[in-house]
């Protein structure tokens, strides 16, 4: 007799579509004022954003790409359009022959600045208006040892890359 596939309770099935629910429609509405005020899809913002907070303004691409959970290919094309707009420019990295570093341009801290404030009406209107100072809390200390567990398997930029196999 074939075992029965592990299932979610009724209470992890329902926790697990309102994440996937709230998550999607945060996601559609950040997208649109991002489009909206700047442009900028949401990982161009997310790029931005973390080279914008660095103290260089910089980071390596594979921090980045592990940073924003994005393909090594996707990210390329990504900073590849940043960088034909000015926001972003690339160099070899210095302490790395074979790396790549991402550098935020004053044109990208200034798109950055037009579109953050938009961003966080949205993030607080949506997400945080509807919780208490506690609910907040709360709701940061139960994703943070989810997140954690998630991202303590080695990121994908640190992955080996499968090779094709040349003998077909």
């Amino acid at each position: 007799m074939p075992e029965s596939p592990p299932s979610l309770d009724p209470e992890q099935l329902g926790a697990y579509f309102s994440l996937i629910e709230v998550a999607s429609l945060l996601r559609h509405a950040v997208d649109q004022q991002l489009r909206e005020s700047g442009d900028l899809s949401y990982v161009q913002f997310q790029l931005l954003a973390r080279l914008g907070d660095s103290p260089t303004g910089s980071h390596r691409m594979t921090d980045l790409a592990d940073g924003v959970v994005y393909s090594r290919s996707g990210l390329t094309y990504q900073v590849g359009l940043l960088e034909k707009d000015g926001l972003v420019v690339r160099a070899p990295s210095p302490d790395d022959e074979r790396g790549v570093t991402v550098t935020i341009t004053d044109a990208g801290r200034a798109l950055l600045g037009k579109v953050l404030p938009g961003h966080i009406e949205v993030v607080n209107g949506l997400l945080f208006e509807p919780l208490s100072r506690d609910d907040v809390k709360a709701l940061a200390g139960l994703l943070a040892p989810v997140r954690d567990h998630m991202r303590s398997t080695p990121p994908r930029s640190a992955a080996p890359r499968r090779r094709k196999d040349l003998r077909s």
